[in-house]
C-alpha cells in the first residue's frame, strides 16, 4: 500500500456504507439510529475506529471492543456498535487492516482474502486491540469492565484475544474459525491456545456452516472442558455462517436474536 493510498484510506475508510463485496444489501438490513448516542469515527493514533456510547454518560462505561468481519468496519459493524451503545456500553470497533489496505473497496471476497486479509498478522491485530483497550479506558470506558466480541474473521480473533489479555472479563465469538493451516501471519488457531484462555468465552456457531465443521466445534469443546475458565459453545442447527449478518442472505433472525440475547446475558453474568 503506497503512502498516498494509506493516507486516503485513513481519511475515508469509516464513511457510511457497506463493503463493495457484500452488495446488493438485503432488505432485512437493520438500521439503528444514533439518537441519544455519541457515535462516529475516531482515531486511535493513526488507526481509524468507530465508537458509539450513550451521549450523557455520567460515569465510566462498561466497554465492548467489536472485532470486524473480513469486510472491515463497514456499516453493519458500525450498526452493531450503536446497538451495544443503546444497551449502555461504550462500543469501539478498530479498523484492524488499516496498515495493509482498504477491505471496503474489494468487490470479490476471495480476492479480498488472498490480497489483504491473509497478509494481516495476528500479532499486529492483538497489539492494536491492546491499543484500543487503552484508548477506551481514557475516553469514558471502565477498564475494569472490558469485554470483546467478534464476527467471522473477528470471531477467531476473539478467541485469540481471550488468551492474550488477562484484563478481559468476558468474550463472545460469533462463528470464528477454530482450526486450520498455520502461516507466518496466523501461527496459531483458537484450538491451539485454549489452555491459555484468561476469560469466560461464549462461542456461537451454525450447524450448516460450510467453512467451520461441527467436528472442529466438538474438538474445541473437548480441549476447553479441562480449563479453569467458564465457557459455552452454542450451535444453531438450522443456521449458516454469518447468521447475524442481517444485510446478507445468510441472516437467520431467530439465531441472530437469540445469540444477541445470550451475548448480553454473558456480559452481565461476568460483570461487564
Amino acid at each position: 500500500m503506497t503512502e498516498v493510498a494509506r493516507r486516503t484510506f485513513l481519511k475515508t475508510s469509516l464513511a457510511a456504507g457497506f463493503a463493495l463485496a457484500v452488495r446488493p444489501v438485503a432488505a432485512s438490513t437493520i438500521q439503528t439510529d444514533s439518537q441519544g448516542l455519541l457515535a462516529g469515527p475516531v482515531n486511535i493514533g493513526e488507526m481509524p475506529a468507530y465508537r458509539a456510547q450513550p451521549e450523557l454518560a455520567t460515569q465510566a462505561l462498561p466497554t465492548v471492543m467489536v472485532i470486524q468481519e473480513i469486510f472491515g468496519v463497514h456499516e453493519h459493524i458500525q450498526d452493531l456498535c450503536r446497538r451495544l451503545a443503546k444497551q449502555g456500553y461504550l462500543a469501539i470497533a478498530p479498523e484492524l487492516y488499516y496498515r495493509q489496505g482498504d477491505p471496503r473497496q474489494f468487490t470479490d471476497t476471495q480476492l479480498l482474502v488472498k490480497e489483504l486479509v491473509s497478509k494481516v498478522p495476528d500479532e499486529q491485530v492483538l497489539a492494536d486491540l491492546d491499543r484500543t483497550a487503552v484508548w477506551a479506558a481514557t475516553h469514558g470506558g471502565d477498564p475494569q469492565r472490558l469485554a470483546v466480541t467478534g464476527f467471522c474473521w473477528g470471531g477467531r480473533i476473539t478467541w485469540l484475544y481471550a488468551a492474550h489479555n488477562p484484563k478481559i472479563k468476558a468474550s463472545v465469538a460469533w462463528y470464528g474459525r477454530l482450526t486450520g493451516q498455520t502461516s507466518s501471519s496466523n501461527p496459531q488457531h483458537p484450538i491451539d491456545i485454549a489452555a491459555k484462555i484468561k476469560s469466560p468465552v461464549l462461542g456461537l456457531y451454525a450447524g450448516k456452516d460450510q467453512g467451520i465443521s461441527l467436528e472442529s466445534v466438538e474438538q474445541m469443546r473437548k480441549v476447553l472442558r479441562p480449563q479453569a475458565q467458564p465457557f459455552n459453545i452454542v450451535v444453531y442447527d438450522n443456521a449458516s455462517h454469518g447468521f447475524n449478518a442481517d444485510y446478507r442472505p445468510s441472516y437467520h433472525p431467530a439465531a441472530a436474536q437469540d445469540g444477541w440475547k445470550m451475548m448480553l446475558d454473558w456480559f452481565k453474568r461476568f460483570g461487564v
